[in-house]
């Protein structure tokens, strides 16, 4: 009757991120599902275990770029299904723009009238648009235009062309990660690459991924998946098991803000995965409901903790 007991959290000045993760684990809520987060991000370094990473919300502007681009090097990512909009502020960076932090509450028209974008409470000046637009003419313009591309080829070539070792686009092109993007006409990447077309030939097959990703889905011996936020990269990611004999990731992490009420994609609960044979029947599976931002540093300084210590 007591075996699950809550376990009462004992914090003290000296403790680390992972001593901090051990005490949150005896708890409940939000900080034994984290706890509960981290256990699962680490059985999923196993080898066997074919990593996934969805990712969605806008956490390049955010300040999360760094931490992707590690686990990528780290090779904590097999396979990357993310927004047009991410790569597009990774790249932004990768050509010497930046994001400001700014406000919520600033004056938007204000903003406007000095030509700066904001994302919640983050600022980007308009004019690393044009720096970026120029990046990607050159970039389009150096490909073979009698190639049909992948999307994932397309953003391989943008990869290569960036000189940063903390791009995302640049870390996958160093460590063979294939990027999936299905939504990238939805981002200023694939609405330069609209504009390049229109004087110029560019061949992208927006279907030539799909048989490369179910492959390697179907050829996978485990399959684990850390989604952050929901949307197209979730369901990406996750609607391969749907023509896979695999029957479902044998362990799934979501982190998100969003609830299932409405039924949106991206509040929906990883046991309504169930239902559809996205997840298996006995997988280890937890939803955080927490803002990314906060639970994705956790979990990996966690996860580098616990490997550092082996």
């Amino acid at each position: 009757m007591y075996e699950n007991r809550i376990q009462h959290a004992n914090i003290r000045g000296t403790m680390t991120v992972n001593d901090l993760v051990k005490e949150m684990n005896g708890c409940a809520f939000g900080a034994g599902r984290l706890a509960m987060a981290c256990d699962i991000l680490e059985e999923m370094q196993d080898d066997g275990v074919t990593k996934f990473f969805g990712l969605s919300g806008a956490m390049v502007p955010a300040g999360m770029r760094n931490i992707v681009s590690d686990m990528i090097r780290d090779g904590h990512i097999d396979i990357l299904v993310t927004t047009g909009a991410n790569m597009v502020h990774d790249a932004i960076e990768a050509v010497g723009g930046y994001h400001e932090k700014g406000s919520d509450t600033a004056d938007d028209i204000e903003l406007k009238n000095k030509h700066i974008n904001r994302i919640y409470d983050v600022f980007l000046d308009e004019g690393c648009f044009g720096v970026l637009e120029e990046k990607m003419q050159g970039i389009y313009g150096s490909m073979d235009p009698s190639k049909v591309y992948s999307i994932r080829e397309l953003l391989s070539e943008i990869g290569k062309n960036l000189d940063d070792k903390h791009s995302i686009l640049r870390s996958a092109y160093d460590m063979g990660v294939p990027i999936y993007c299905p939504a990238i006409q939805d981002s200023v990447l694939g609405l330069q690459a609209w504009l390049y077309k229109q004087m110029n030939k560019l061949t992208v097959d927006a279907f030539a991924d799909m048989r490369e990703f179910m492959d390697t889905c179907y050829g996978a011996k485990r399959t684990g998946a850390l989604l952050i936020g929901g949307g197209v990269p979730k369901n990406y990611v996750l609607q391969s098991m749907l023509v896979t004999p695999r029957g479902g990731f044998d362990y799934v992490i979501q982190v998100t803000m969003d609830r299932a009420e409405t039924g949106g994609l991206s509040g929906a609960t990883l046991d309504e995965a169930r239902s559809w044979g996205k997840v298996g029947d006995n997988a280890k599976a937890v939803q955080v409901y927490c803002d990314a931002t906060i639970a994705l540093p956790i979990m990996l300084a966690t996860l580098k903790e616990r490997k550092n210590k082996m």
